[in-house]
C-alpha cells in the first residue's frame, strides 16, 4: 500500500498525552501495517512517542527531542535526525522502520452531538445537536477538545455527546436523553475567561515543544510563566514567554490566581 497523508497536518497524527494502553487498543483494531500515531511520552517529557501497527504488534518509536550548541532543535529516532517531525514522517513514508513504512494515521474517533452547546467561554466549540466533532485530545474526564467539519478547534462538554460506533475511542459515559443534566463545571483556575482583564498572567501546566521552524509558536515549559495578550477564538491564544511572544493552546496554561499573583509579586518575578 501507498502512503495516504499529509505529514504537515498535525491533526491528522498527533494525539497529544494519550497512555501506552490505549495507543495499543487504537491501533490494533486497524486493519493494515503502516497505521500510525505520535503521542508526547508520559515517562520522558519532552519527547513523542511514534506508535506504528507492525504485523500483528504495536512498535513504539521514541522521539528525542535535542538542542544542538547552536540552539538549533532536532528530532532523533534512532541514528537518524529530523528538523522536525514532518520531516520525519516524510521519510518513514518510503523508509521502513522495522517491518513496514508509514502508510496512513490512525483516524480520529468520532462523536455524535446529542444537544446543542452555544458556548460560553471563547475557548469552547460551539455546535448543533447531529453534528459531527472529530476528538483532538482528551483532555479532562469532562472536557475534550474536538475540530468540527470547518476546521475549527476547541473544547466540547463530553456529556453533550456520544460515541459513534465502530470508531477506536473510549466510551462516553453520556446520559439517556430522558435523563439529561450539564456536564460538570471544567477543571480550570478560578478567575473566569471573561472576568480576566488582559493582559493578564498564567501559569503553564502542559510542556509544549513546537516545530523549530516555527517562530509564531511558543515553546512551554511547566511552571513558566506567560503573560497572556489576546485571547482568539479558535483556541490559539497570543502571549509572552522568557522574552519570546508567540500563540500557544489555551489547554496549556491556567490563569494565576489573586494569591498567586500576590506570591509572585513578592517574589520579585
Amino acid at each position: 500500500m501507498e502512503a495516504d497523508f499529509d505529514p504537515e497536518d498535525k491533526y491528522s497524527w498527533y494525539f497529544g498525552m494519550l497512555s501506552r494502553d490505549r495507543t495499543n487498543n487504537i491501533l490494533m483494531c486497524q486493519d493494515h501495517s503502516g497505521s500510525f500515531l505520535v503521542r508526547e511520552s508520559k515517562t520522558m517529557p519532552g519527547d513523542y512517542v511514534l506508535c506504528v501497527k507492525e504485523d500483528s504488534k504495536v512498535s513504539h518509536y521514541i522521539i528525542n527531542r535535542t538542542v544542538g550548541q547552536d540552539g538549533i532543535t532536532n528530532f532523533r529516532i534512532g541514528e537518524k535526525e529530523f528538523a522536525d517531525i514532518p520531516s520525519l514522517l516524510s521519510f518513514y513514508k518510503t523508509h521502513y522502520l522495522d517491518t513496514t513504512t508509514l502508510i496512513k494515521p490512525a483516524p480520529r474517533a468520532q462523536i455524535l452531538c446529542k444537544y446543542d452547546f452555544a458556548g460560553k467561554d471563547p475557548e469552547d466549540l460551539p455546535f448543533k445537536r447531529g453534528d459531527i466533532l472529530y476528538v483532538i485530545s482528551e483532555d479532562e474526564e469532562e472536557w475534550w477538545t474536538a475540530r468540527n467539519s470547518m476546521g475549527q478547534v476547541g473544547q466540547i462538554p463530553v456529556r453533550y455527546t456520544q460515541l459513534i460506533e465502530n470508531r477506536p475511542a473510549p466510551t462516553i459515559n453520556s446520559p439517556p436523553e430522558q435523563h439529561y443534566r450539564p456536564p460538570q463545571q471544567r477543571m480550570q483556575a478560578p478567575i473566569g475567561i471573561h472576568e480576566t482583564q488582559l493582559p493578564a498572567k498564567a501559569i503553564v501546566v502542559m510542556q509544549r515543544s513546537p516545530n523549530a521552524y516555527d517562530k509564531t509558536q511558543l515553546a512551554l515549559k511547566v511552571g513558566d510563566i506567560v503573560t497572556v495578550t489576546k485571547i482568539n477564538l479558535n483556541g490559539q491564544w497570543q502571549g509572552t514567554c522568557n522574552g519570546r511572544n508567540g500563540f500557544f493552546p489555551f489547554t496549556h496554561v491556567q490563569f494565576l490566581t489573586p494569591e498567586q499573583l500576590k506570591e509572585l509579586d513578592e517574589n520579585g518575578e
